[in-house]
């Protein structure tokens, strides 16, 4: 797909930032390398606290909404602030903001490694949200602005969405070598070094860019963004837990309410930090919402095996973790491979095909049963997981190669701030819808022993992590009851979640094979074909 670097929709009158077509040499694709440092990054830690959560369970006794608000903080965070720092970056330069977070991310990071209690610890990952939203979109818009040549931007993009898809795969298996050997926080000391890398190598071989015209920064939609965010995860989560109320409904009115006047005031902007107008093209929507949707499927399975693994099947983090390499593997090989087979086959037969291989991997759970055979469940797992690793990589390869293209360089920053949001949006709403459900069906199904206190009863009903720790202080009758219905409770849950996960994929691949037509690629100017 090639949009012209003018696009009928973009802000008049803006420079691109590529005056030519020059081809990228060595120094370039080591900037590539430099970049992909922060991406793997956060990447990495958007996942790597899921094997980490039995052992944070055990220490810092949470609730099990507090639990989920541990996970999703951080990414939540990420995606209200993304847009605006993708303004800030294009307005200040995408280099300075690269190394602002760069600095940032590492000391929120040693706080959260020796956090001392559960709330303290959803603190600092809101902290890391923040300066992990002044990493992300610096990056895709310095790859975008590198790389002049059509070719070598697609691959360039390729290896970008390749190590952001396989950045959150690899956090499971990296959280349990190091939960293997320390504790739980160590975790988060694992950015520490690698962000100190990256500020030595960023200045010699990253160059600055911004945008030659940029726009006046906009606090108010800052904050409507973020107020469109908030509220409507926070009912996802109410909602599981306590059922309807009027929280419930007034969070999710006040999300909607912030969302249409951010919309209307970005309508209204001779200079709008997100231009919204973007959206009446069809496959840009379609894109945007395939990237969204195939981060959904990934970190909704992440949430709930990492568990299974430890706490059910009793495997070390470590083992739990070699569980899943194989689908890691099948991430990078799918988001590469699909380089060469987009420049053949249209997009809008690459991607359905590609989120079906997601559907599939859940209707696999789903129609086993999910888990149901303790001896075979492992197995069944790493499959799935390849499954759900060809898809994902391959989708989110093309998805953000269309959202980037759609824009001039000179507004790459913003573009690539809604290619992240809708990344980490995804990776919220995977943990809060499914994972709520998860903890709603878990709850429900769970039948405690008599014996119990109740604070022994309170937490064996918040988390499963929790019902394994109370069961090591009872006697092996009661404790032996417990774990079985902990067990199948949670089993449950998870057979509801993957029917679930896999409708909504099979949706997503009608809805990429509808907005991603060729005849309707762009509805306010030309359109080409291929992914550009």
């Amino acid at each position: 797909m090639t949009f012209s670097p003018q696009h009928p929709l973009a802000p008049s009158g803006v420079e691109t930032a590529v005056p030519s077509l020059q081809r990228a040499r060595a120094r370039e694709w080591v900037a590539l390398a430099v970049l992909m440092l922060p991406v793997l990054l956060v990447a990495v830690d958007n996942t790597v606290l899921s094997f980490a959560l039995p052992a944070i369970s055990r220490d810092l006794a949470p609730s099990g909404t507090t639990l989920l608000w541990i996970i999703d903080s951080y990414p939540l965070v990420l995606a209200g602030l993304l847009v605006a720092m993708g303004s800030f970056g294009d307005r200040f330069g995408r280099r300075r903001l690269l190394m602002i977070g760069a600095g940032g991310f590492a000391l929120f990071s040693i706080a959260a490694a020796f956090a001392p209690t559960a709330g303290f610890l959803v603190a600092c990952r809101v902290g890391l949200g923040v300066f992990g939203a002044m990493l992300m979109p610096s990056t895709l818009s310095l790859i975008r602005n590198i790389f002049s040549d059509r070719d070598q931007r697609r691959l360039a993009i390729a290896v970008w969405a390749a190590g952001f898809s396989a950045g959150a795969a690899l956090g499971p298996l990296l959280g349990g070598v190091l939960l293997e050997h320390f504790w739980w926080g160590s975790v988060f000391l694992l950015a520490v070094p690698v962000l100190v890398l990256m500020l030595g190598l960023t200045p010699a071989f990253v160059p600055e860019s911004r945008d030659p015209r940029p726009g006046r920064v906009d606090y108010p939609s800052i904050v409507l963004s973020i107020i469109t965010m908030l509220p409507v995860v926070f009912a996802i989560k109410n909602l599981a837990k306590d059922g309807p109320a009027l929280v419930t409904v007034t969070a999710v009115v006040l999300g909607l309410a912030a969302g249409s006047v951010f919309v209307v005031r970005q309508l209204r902007r001779p200079d709008p930090m997100l231009d919204v107008r973007l959206f009446t093209v069809r496959a840009f929507t379609g894109a945007v919402l395939v990237n969204l949707l195939a981060i959904f499927a990934l970190v909704g399975f992440l949430f709930f095996v990492s568990q299974h693994l430890q706490l059910v099947l009793g495997l070390s983090p470590l083992d739990a973790g070699m569980i899943l390499l194989p689908g890691l593997g099948m991430t990078i090989v799918a988001g590469l491979g699909v380089v060469p087979v987009v420049k053949r086959v249209p997009p809008h037969i690459v991607v359905p095909v590609a989120l079906l291989f997601s559907a599939a991997a859940y209707s696999f759970l789903a129609l086993q049963g999910l888990l149901a055979d303790q001896g075979s469940s492992a197995i069944q797992l790493l499959g799935a997981f390849v499954l759900l690793g060809i898809g994902v990589g391959a989708s989110e390869t093309v998805s953000n190669d269309l959202i980037l293209s759609t824009v001039p360089a000179a507004k790459a920053g913003s573009a690539s701030a809604v290619s992240e949001t809708a990344y980490e949006v995804g990776s919220v709403f995977g943990t809060a819808i499914l994972g709520s459900i998860l903890l709603s069906s878990y709850q429900g199904n769970l039948s405690l022993p008599e014996a119990l206190t109740p604070e022994q009863a309170g937490a064996s009903t918040e988390t499963l992590g929790g019902a394994v720790a109370t069961a090591a202080e009872l006697p092996t009758a009661s404790a032996s009851a417990l774990l079985d219905s902990a067990f199948h409770a949670f089993d449950s849950g998870v057979t509801l979640t993957s029917g679930i996960a896999a409708l909504l994929m099979v949706a997503a691949a009608v809805l990429a094979r509808w907005s991603l037509k060729p005849g309707a690629r762009n509805t306010g100017g030309r359109g080409g074909r291929g992914a550009s």
